[in-house]
């Protein structure tokens, strides 16, 4: 079976026998420096944080920005929570930038993994928590 390119009118869910499942948005190793930490080394210094997003939505056969999540917007609620004040767990963290994502009533799940890649240095490259937060 040969693959042929697929023209725009073919993209319709109603076509071809099949349906979007789900739509998947993402941002992958978004780098944040962060005020976030329980230990008292970690007050009042801030600390490198690699996240990952990625949340299931209601945007299928979206074809303007407004149609969709905007992944730009996803980063900046990252970099606005990484920058409200001091945080004491990075389970907080993921928690409420996953709730933060879960306002906008397209996204049904939320899994945001954080990194504190200094966490465990130099005996791990990293330690984290990832949390998956589903719309009920």
């Amino acid at each position: 079976m040969a693959l042929s390119p697929v023209t725009e009118d073919q993209l319709s869910p109603e076509t071809g026998g099949c349906r979007v499942v789900a739509s998947k948005i993402f941002v992958s190793t978004l780098r944040v420096d962060a005020y976030v930490g329980i230990y008292a080394h970690e007050r009042g210094r801030s600390q490198p944080l690699v996240i990952d997003v990625e949340l299931d939505a209601a945007v299928a056969g979206a074809e303007h920005l407004s149609e969709t999540v905007n992944y730009e917007l996803v980063a900046e609620a990252a970099r606005s929570l990484a920058a409200s004040g001091h945080i004491g767990l990075v389970e907080t963290f993921a928690e409420m930038l996953a709730r933060a994502c879960l306002a906008d009533p397209r996204v049904t799940r939320a899994r945001v993994r954080v990194d504190k890649p200094q966490a465990l240095a130099p005996h791990a490259a990293s330690a984290g928590v990832e949390v998956v937060l589903v719309r009920t």
